[in-house]
């Protein structure tokens, strides 16, 4: 005769079982390129899903639009030595009497949400009447992942890749302080800590220029621009070597205390501790992804910062672990099995240049489509905005109607009611950049009433196309 603590045992084991191999815990990975909104997405969604079932507005999230969500709570997150998302005071910058967006994070954050809903599943709902599904999102900057390429060259290798990118005028014009302070160095001599410390800061400052100035987003090394934790570290003092012409003797082959094996060891040291470490620590476990794009910052900046973007999103693609897993697999050594591209900022256009913004993102993302979807991975492409900051609507020029926005312009008071212009259906050719005659300027968000859902573009969507498969 089975006793009941031993029923009761089996039936815990039965739910535990049914637990792991339904997937009740998905790691959701939000990246993308310095503001590209990663911050106002996380919030947002975390908001959608803390408002619960009475209040949402996700018509497209499927279990939401069935009535099956429950609601969701804001739980300890798993890892305690990783800095937590700054949930409360993002939403209080867009709630806020006086809304602002929130302040961009500048490394790795994250968040856990324990979601509850009524399953669909036959095989649950004879369990269990409701479920739960953990979710952990992770907030890491899309610049350290352009980190990754280095892990397969050497300090020889980067060096001469980085100057191939002074070619270009405007890199080597920013690069002069650094170039000249640099070209005093002597490779062969014994290492000076100080004056490597001297030329790694202007290396360091022309890449933040490079960034501010060229809206260029291909940096490396990323932690240079973005150091987190690391802010200060020695281990961040170095450069690549780009002053070869008149050396007579190889550096390579230089005393061991040298300056150039200083840097060289330094670089090795980021590779293997930094980079390498950052990878198997993080992302290699991530179930799902969001690779946030800002299309249209780069169309204002001009064809450098457009054409460095593609570079930046080709590098940042080839970085990621996809593929299909077994049961068992997956529960030990999970995998990226869903991936959504967003172009972000779409209520930074009027709505009939939707069509034309996602035609562009797709043709920027197409070669990553492309390989996920050999290796039978499911990728979406999407338009979002992840708080709406803008009205649609329309204006009369010369008696007949044109589509415009009405919002507040980023550091104005006043509200404004303009058309941004059009947005180029496809990758735009030089033509293009000669005669460009639109300029897509950025909005501060609008006040949100209590209680209200934030509002939003397309966020039910993306929801749908990261989840919506967890909560059958």
């Amino acid at each position: 005769m089975v006793s009941k603590a031993s029923l009761m045992n089996l039936k815990r084991g039965a739910k535990d079982l049914v637990n792991r191999s339904l997937d009740r815990h998905v790691k959701l990975a939000v990246t993308g390129l310095s503001r590209a909104g990663k911050t106002a997405f996380i919030t947002a969604l975390v908001d959608h899903l803390l408002q619960g079932p009475v209040h949402h507005q996700l018509p497209l999230w499927q279990v939401a639009r069935e009535g099956r969500f429950l609601g969701a709570q804001k739980v300890p997150q798993a890892h305690f030595h990783i800095p937590s998302f700054k949930y409360e005071q993002s939403i209080k910058a867009l709630r806020g009497d006086a809304p602002h967006w929130p302040e961009p994070t500048e490394g790795v954050s994250e968040i856990r949400l324990k979601i509850k809903y009524r399953p669909d599943s036959l095989l649950w709902r004879n369990i269990n009447q409701t479920a739960e599904l953990t979710l952990d999102i992770v907030d890491y900057p899309g610049e350290w992942l352009l980190d990754l390429p280095l892990l397969q060259m050497t300090f020889e290798q980067w060096s001469e890749h980085m100057m191939q990118t002074l070619e270009e005028p405007a890199r080597a014009e920013l690069a002069k302080d650094w170039l000249n302070i640099g070209g005093q160095l002597d490779p062969l001599a014994e290492a000076d800590e100080q004056q490597i410390a001297r030329i790694s800061q202007a290396y360091t400052d022309f890449l933040l220029r490079s960034k501010s100035e060229l809206g260029l987003h291909h940096i490396q090394p990323g932690r240079f621009v973005l150091p987190g934790e690391l802010q200060g570290a020695p281990l961040l003092s170095f450069f690549p070597f780009v002053w070869r012409q008149g050396l007579e003797v190889n550096p390579e082959q230089g005393p061991k205390n040298c300056a150039y094996k200083m840097l060289k060891s330094r670089y090795e040291h980021y590779q293997e501790h930094v980079v390498k470490q950052f990878y198997d620590q993080h992302f290699v476990h991530f179930d799902r992804q969001i690779v946030l794009l800002d299309c249209l910052t780069p169309l204002n900046v001009g064809r450098q910062s457009f054409q460095d973007m593609q570079i930046a999103i080709e590098q940042i693609l080839q970085s990621f672990n996809y593929g299909q897993t077994g049961l068992l697999r997956r529960l030990f050594a999970p995998k990226i099995d869903k991936l959504v591209f967003a172009a972000s900022k779409a209520d930074h256009v009027t709505p009939d240049q939707h069509e034309n913004l996602l035609s562009l993102l797709s043709q920027l993302v197409v070669n990553g489509q492309r390989e996920v979807a050999f290796s039978g991975i499911e990728s979406h492409s999407i338009a979002i905005a992840s708080v709406k900051a803008t009205q649609a609507g329309s204006v009369d020029y010369q008696g007949a109607p044109h589509p415009a926005l009405t919002g507040n312009v980023l550091g104005q008071d006043e509200l404004i009611t303009l058309y941004p212009g059009e947005v180029p259906a496809d990758l735009p050719q030089q033509s293009f950049w000669q005669g460009q005659g639109f300029d897509f300027v950025n909005f501060a968000p609008q006040k949100i009433e209590p209680n209200k859902p934030m509002p939003h573009i397309r966020m039910d969507l993306a929801i749908e196309h990261l989840l919506g498969d967890k909560f059958l």
